[in-house]
């Protein structure tokens, strides 16, 4: 059974130096740790690890925040860096890497334009976006030429976590201590709950009436919303929204949903319930999850679904919605 990844993440020189002059000290990725060398690392350190969890290709992307958060001339200078050293990356082993694009939403003209270089010129999977771009939320209107773009190309974003703005974390997060307070709003639940919320926002801005074709990928067995999706759709059927169509059916046709490496049956079950298997893809969120000793592998082999559907998660739900873009 073949297994594509699809949260897998790296970063480039050009990346650490735009994120040092925004923090003005030291960034994630930048050190000598274990898990810095890592992120740096896209040669047979990374292939060796792919072979012990039991992928077979990872789709590299960018990690959190990529370029989101940058000025504008930063993040179109760093995206395109980024995205040339990528192919470069995937040029040297195309059996076992492909790539997300990195795309400079805080310039939303030069944003779509990248992304149609990604996908039309080097062959690029799609790409990958921290929801917000600094405070503007994903459903604003002047994102809808990237988005224009993605649903012509039929290229899937995939929607991944950053931190909420600092007035969330002060209001929600905050007051038990730095060390909870840093998980509490990132990586415990802050991330997730951010999100999904971007997402509900996309759809509920009409993102996906304007564009019917475009596909969003998110993980985490989607981002807490999944969970509540039925209430969400009842509560908010009441406030006079006039969507072409209702949220659950936007999920079933618009959105997959990856467990970035959560090895959790229950929320496969689950998201296979709400969704469908065939809206299911596979992601270990590497290097940040630690699935080693073939662990993703046996995850899925062992999952309660029949070998057609676990084929499917693995890697013929991927192929179905990019197969056109190899």
């Amino acid at each position: 059974m073949r297994i594509v990844a699809l949260e897998e993440h790296f970063v480039v020189p050009e990346l650490l130096d735009a994120w040092r002059r925004v923090s003005g000290g030291e960034v994630h990725g930048a050190g000598d740790d274990p898990l810095s060398r890592r992120l740096r690392e896209v040669g047979e350190e990374r292939i060796a690890a792919m072979d012990d969890q039991g992928v077979d290709v990872q789709v590299l992307s960018l990690t959190s925040p990529g370029v989101q958060n940058l000025g504008a001339a930063d993040a179109v200078h760093v995206a395109r860096e980024a995205n040339d050293a990528l192919a470069g990356i995937v040029a040297a082993h195309p059996d076992r890497f492909q790539a997300f694009a990195a795309i400079p939403t805080p310039d939303p003209e030069q944003a779509a334009a990248e992304l149609e270089r990604a996908v039309t010129g080097l062959r690029f999977r799609g790409a990958l976006l921290n929801g917000r771009t600094g405070t503007t939320n994903a459903d604003a209107r002047e994102f809808d030429d990237l988005y224009g773009v993605a649903a012509r190309l039929r290229a899937p974003l995939y929607l991944h976590p950053q931190t909420p703005v600092a007035p969330v974390r002060t209001q929600y997060y905050s007051g038990l201590g730095d060390d909870v307070d840093f998980a509490f709003a990132n990586h415990g639940i802050g991330w997730h709950y951010e999100t999904g919320v971007q997402l509900l926002r996309m759809i509920l801005g009409g993102v996906f009436d304007r564009h019917p074709e475009l596909q969003v990928i998110v993980g985490h067995w989607g981002e807490v919303v999944l969970f509540f999706l039925e209430r969400f759709e009842a509560g908010m059927g009441r406030t006079g929204l006039h969507l072409e169509r209702g949220i659950q059916e936007v999920f079933r046709q618009n959105v997959g949903v990856t467990g970035s490496g959560m090895l959790s049956e229950r929320y496969l079950r689950w998201t296979a319930e709400v969704v469908g298997v065939e809206r299911i893809l596979y992601a270990t969120d590497y290097p940040y999850v630690p699935t080693g000793g073939g662990r993703a592998r046996a995850f899925l082999e062992t999952a309660p679904f029949t070998e057609a559907e676990k084929a499917s998660v693995g890697a013929g739900a991927w192929e179905r919605l990019t197969g056109h873009l190899a």
